[in-house]
């Protein structure tokens, strides 16, 4: 990409060199700090980091309706830029549209003549949240941006004209980007779908397509090889409740038994870390301690989605222990068995027992389910062809998501020198 002529030091850290015809001004003599109240005849608006300043409508997760009064609720415009309370993590919010936010929000409306696109891409830039990083107050949870300290931060001002050649500029790429990452999210949907499909085939239907087949008499089964039959869980092994314990039974790592959770479950594997992992002092009974092979399954938890879920110990995973929310189902088939109850087809049926009042997966509805099994030479079989097919998706799924992680990087990179100029746009 090409370079403008000449360059000049800004004189600030974060802006370096710039154009010579560019210049560079605080934000104060930009925008002013305005809190127009008393509008609750507007809409309510939602600041978000992933869409800006939108109605609610178009917020999936939409946040609680606030009740009351709203006349104490700011007035944001068509141009204004929203200071919300993740600003640090991600930048200022732009409006397209009059509403209310919430009177938490710093509004910014600007106070000179600017493309407001092209102060969209800088606030979101990756410098400029750097930027922001200097004007935070509070700690911890309580961190904002305070506009009396970022009022005194320098931005870059090109020209009006190149101020719109960015924004054009930058406005193309980044949809030709974000285009071509939804497609290949798409793919990467569609590889997992194929998994499933594959596995759920093998382990209900076999390897082989000319066997003669009988009705299971299950309906998530279906049909089954003719020499295979059906059989419940609790006959194959024991399923066991995790550990219960109380807040002053937790220490530190040195001083206790780790105690997995369902945090510990991510993609049919056991994540260790320091968010993830409690450790509990006592005696714990060797029942409850982890063995090679064991199905640690998510058995209780407020999020519905996450009941179902499970890992399959290996060597590393030998000897911790886990919590009363978590089962673990123990038998000689676990290899076997994990093909099926780390799919889509257990998930969905864990999710026929649950109850509008608890997201729980008894011991009685697990050991209920009943499976199909095949002899045990064909089942080695099956669970080899199964591993092998989850090593192959997962690869090209991992390699789909390095590309994804590379747009992005190029999106921001290029951004971020597009905005400051050091890349030249025609």
């Amino acid at each position: 990409m090409q370079q403008y002529e000449k360059y000049k030091d800004s004189g600030v850290a974060w802006i370096g060199k710039i154009p010579k015809q560019w210049n560079i001004l605080k934000l104060k003599f930009l925008f002013k700090d305005v809190s127009i109240k008393n509008r609750p005849d507007l809409d309510l608006l939602s600041v978000t980091q992933d869409q800006g300043v939108v109605p609610r409508s178009m917020v999936e997760n939409r946040m609680v309706m606030p009740t009351g009064n709203l006349e104490s609720f700011k007035v944001i415009s068509k141009g204004d830029f929203a200071i919300s309370l993740r600003s640090f993590e991600g930048g200022l919010e732009y409006s397209e549209y009059e509403g209310l936010i919430s009177p938490a929000y710093t509004v910014l409306k600007s106070q000179k003549e600017i493309n407001d696109n092209y102060f969209k891409f800088l606030f979101k830039s990756k410098a400029f949240i750097a930027e922001l990083q200097l004007s935070i107050v509070g700690i911890r949870e309580g961190k904002n941006i305070s506009y009396e300290e970022l009022k005194y931060s320098y931005t870059p001002i090109p020209p009006l004209i190149e101020q719109q050649a960015v924004a054009t500029f930058l406005d193309d790429k980044t949809s030709k980007i974000d285009q071509t990452i939804v497609i290949k999210q798409k793919e990467i949907e569609l590889l997992k779908e194929r998994r499933q499909i594959l596995i759920q085939k093998a382990v209900t239907k076999g390897l082989d397509d000319n066997v003669k087949m009988k009705d299971s008499g299950v309906d998530w089964i279906g049909e089954i090889p003719e020499h295979w039959d059906t059989v419940k869980l609790k006959f194959l092994g024991n399923a066991i409740i995790g550990l219960t314990y109380s807040p002053n039974d937790l220490c530190d790592p040195t001083e206790g038994k780790l105690v997995l959770r369902s945090s510990n479950l991510r993609n049919g594997k056991f994540v260790y870390g320091e968010k993830e992992n409690v450790y509990v002092k006592g005696r714990i009974s060797d029942k409850l301690l982890i063995r090679k092979d064991d199905i640690l399954i998510c058995s209780r938890n407020g999020s519905r989605d996450l009941i179902g879920k499970c890992a399959i110990a290996n060597t590393y995973d030998i000897g911790h222990s886990f919590g009363a929310f978590n089962t673990v189902f123990r038998s000689k088939y676990n290899r076997y068995l994990f093909c099926i109850l780390n799919s889509n087809i257990f998930k969905s049926l864990s999710g026929s027992f649950l109850t509008s009042t608890i997201n729980q997966l008894t011991i009685g509805n697990l050991n209920s389910i009943k499976v199909p099994i095949p002899p045990e030479t064909e089942m080695e079989q099956i669970r080899l062809y199964v591993e092998a097919i989850e090593e192959k998706i997962t690869k090209a799924i991992l390699l789909k998501q390095q590309e994804i992680d590379k747009l992005k990087e190029y999106k921001t990179v290029l951004i971020d020198n597009v905005v400051t100029g050091k890349v030249r746009v025609s």
